[in-house]
């Protein structure tokens, strides 16, 4: 069981690679959103998976009927606690580490372990004799996704570009306009913008400042055409968005740039390309403000993002 989100749902993918893999006679399904059933539905270790739209009560009958032998919980929340005890079988939770994060968040006791959240995931389900098999993160994408650079993209763009992911679920893990166009000006190849909807004005305003070097595609691709367009990139640049995890998972070079969030929350690229880098403020003392993010900056300096250093894109 994995709910949310885009990046979360990626970072589950060892886990059911290797479950598949290192067990004999398994079958394995999995329980998501919806809306983020396309993130996996391609994943061929997965044999059948369920979808919530609404509540639980949709799914509970279903799952009832498979008698499973475990249930992995790699969410743990109020949610999947109900849906364990519904179906009443052996469960392995994983530990959110809500204490230390807190600690960190509001007191800037660091108490988190050095230890990645998919080698959390891995504890979790080590009982079972499952190890990490160090292969890093899946991605599948379906054919009728796939898209021809040449087909699809201007000229311009089909001896290489970089992807500059112009959104991020909050406003604090957003990169600013400014920096945006930073790295589109301090870029000797050309640059895709992708992100949502909700990110194209922003875009815009980036493509219009550079309309011979950039080609904004945000709201305009499914997930699965975003990670086509990401799979062929030379670099990816980002924040800490689904994206992200999904550019790892194609072993990409990535410049991931940290705002409100921090990399030791054990969310940072997992076994990305050799030549990534992490771009932060560091010892910023209100950093880091959420373990999540906020609609705008605590401290209105934002300083974690408008302070960064932007590198040149092509490494």
């Amino acid at each position: 069981m994995r709910f949310s989100s885009i990046g979360d749902v990626v970072l589950t993918t060892p886990i059911l690679r290797s479950i598949k893999q290192q067990l004999q006679n398994v079958t394995v399904h999995f329980l998501t959103k919806q809306n983020f059933l396309p993130v996996i539905e391609n994943n061929p270790y997965v044999d059948q998976f369920f979808a919530i739209k609404h509540g639980l009560e949709e799914v509970v009958p279903q799952l009832k009927k498979e008698s499973y032998d475990y249930v992995i919980d790699l969410h743990h929340n109020l949610r999947t606690f109900k849906l364990k005890r519904a179906l009443g079988q052996k469960a392995f939770s994983f530990n959110k580490l809500n204490l230390e994060k807190f600690l960190m968040v509001n007191f800037k006791i660091n108490r988190l372990p050095n230890q990645h959240i998919v080698d959390r995931y891995y504890d979790t389900v080590k009982a079972l004799g499952v190890t990490n098999d160090h292969k890093g993160l899946d991605y599948f994408i379906h054919e009728k996704d796939e898209i021809t650079i040449t087909n699809f993209l201007p000229t311009a763009f089909h001896n290489g570009y970089h992807v500059l992911v112009a959104g991020g679920s909050y406003f604090t893990k957003q990169i600013p306009l400014n920096k945006l166009k930073e790295f589109c000006n301090k870029s000797t190849s050309p640059v895709v913008l992708l992100g949502g909807k909700e990110d194209a004005d922003v875009a815009e305003l980036v493509h219009q400042t550079f309309p011979k070097t950039t080609l904004n595609l945000c709201g305009k691709l499914n997930i699965n055409q975003s990670a086509s367009i990401i799979r062929q990139a030379k670099t990816v640049i980002t924040s800490d968005t689904g994206l992200m995890h999904i550019a790892a998972a194609f072993k990409k070079n990535i410049i991931s740039v940290w705002g409100n969030t921090i990399p030791e929350f054990g969310m940072g690229p997992y076994m990305p390309g050799e030549k990534s880098l992490i771009v932060e403020v560091k010892n910023l003392p209100c950093r880091p403000c959420s373990k999540l993010g906020y609609p705008k900056c605590p401290r209105r300096h934002f300083k974690c993002m408008n302070d960064i250093v932007v590198p040149r894109p092509d490494l």
